[in-house]
């Protein structure tokens, strides 16, 4: 029956991360850095209001777009950190993660032949999702501009079937954010054209230096902002996630939501509302110590002569490896197999993450420490041709 299946289904394949992850569990005293997971629990208030719902039997279905004080607490919570004024009552959806977000918003402002811009390299999560609705992923090369997707660079790639730009920062795989001067220059760029935004703001709260600027705040009418607490509240089970969009935008959104899961959990949406009001500032301590941690990694990189862009958020670097001759695969696979170092080859990333590797600081520093001390005996190595 296989021969049934969808094509475009058939086409797409299950991502490099995952790949690399479940390569990993088939070797022993294994030191991974792969995955973008925070290490921390979540934060014990906000796990003892969900027992209290789940006592209090709060175990039904919910609206479609989430209870109504949650979806307040979400443009409380977006007004108070980023400036971005929502309605709550027809403005905000609550969705299952942020990847349910970003699904039912491709699907909503999609066509056969669009096209949508992605920095490239970037999260292998979206390139799928476009081709499932029949739309094209557009690379956008930005390795000469630290993977900073700027204005310029997308004004090169801009054509009569672009539909839409997605702009991840901070970004998954690099860590690099977008400053109040550069999201200006974008929106010029976009203003009064027909090409929706979607600004994936998941790391919003784990930026090092300065504040995080969304683009809705200069091109609101065009922009579709997604976020989420799995990051920012350690709360990746939990799969609670939001699209804050204009009104026009966000009721079409709601209908393939609603088809799609109906409503999220009703006991995470009850924890969502105590991780966006009482826990306003739950991400503060891990952010600093993820700053710690990168500090850490990035100066044993430069020790060892990897040349690497110091990222400002989210909690991954994105190395060059490709003084070594090898591809970001055969480096990764050698690494995992010689001295048990598992990374993230940069190909899963797009095909400008060639000649990269990602590596996750989401560990704690005796992690790292051994991480690094296992990728520094490998490089040496390899530069003395031991390998």
């Amino acid at each position: 029956m296989e021969h049934l299946i969808n094509s475009r289904v058939k086409n797409i394949e299950i991502s490099g991360i995952r790949k690399f992850f479940n390569l990993v569990s088939q070797f022993d005293d294994v030191i991974s850095l792969t995955i973008g997971q925070p290490d921390f629990y979540t934060p014990e208030h906000i796990k003892n209001y969900a027992t209290k719902a789940i006592k209090e039997n709060f175990t039904t279905y919910t609206p479609n777009a989430g209870i109504m004080e949650v979806r307040k607490a979400a443009t409380e919570f977006m007004k108070q950190k980023y400036n971005l004024d929502y309605n709550f009552e027809n403005e905000v959806i609550t969705t299952v993660g942020a990847s349910q977000a970003i699904d039912i918003t491709f699907r909503t402002i999609l066509t056969e032949g669009s096209e949508v811009i992605l920095p490239g390299p970037v999260y292998p999560g979206y390139e799928p999702l476009i081709k499932l609705c029949g739309a094209k992923a557009v690379f956008a090369d930005t390795r000469e501009s630290d993977f900073k997707l700027t204005a310029s660079i997308i004004e090169k790639y801009i054509t009569t079937d672009t539909r839409c730009i997605v702009l991840p920062y901070p970004s998954n795989p690099t860590g690099v954010t977008l400053s109040q001067e550069e999201i200006m220059e974008i929106a010029c760029l976009l203003k009064g054209k027909e090409i929706f935004i979607i600004s994936d703001e998941i790391y919003s709260e784990l930026v090092f230096e300065g504040n995080h600027h969304s683009i809705a705040s200069h091109l609101r009418e065009q922009t579709i902002v997604i976020n989420g607490l799995s990051k920012s509240h350690s709360m990746t089970g939990w799969r609670i996630g939001f699209t804050f969009a204009p009104e026009d935008i966000t009721k079409h959104m709601l209908k393939v939501h609603q088809y799609n899961v109906s409503c999220a959990s009703s006991i995470s949406q009850k924890a969502a509302g105590e991780a966006l009001t009482n826990g306003l500032n739950d991400a503060l301590p891990m952010k600093q110590e993820y700053q710690s941690r990168l500090d850490y990694v990035y100066n044993r990189l430069v020790e060892l002569g990897i040349s690497v862009v110091k990222p400002n958020g989210a909690f991954y670097l994105f190395p060059s490896i490709e003084k070594y001759n090898l591809s970001s695969f055969e480096f990764a696979s050698k690494l995992l197999e010689e001295v048990g170092l598992a990374v993230v080859p940069g190909d899963a990333f797009s095909e400008y993450g060639e000649g990269y590797i990602r590596i996750s600081y989401a560990y704690s520093i005796d992690t790292l420490t051994e991480g690094m001390n296992r990728l520094e005996a490998f490089v040496r190595r390899l530069e003395t041709n031991k390998i």
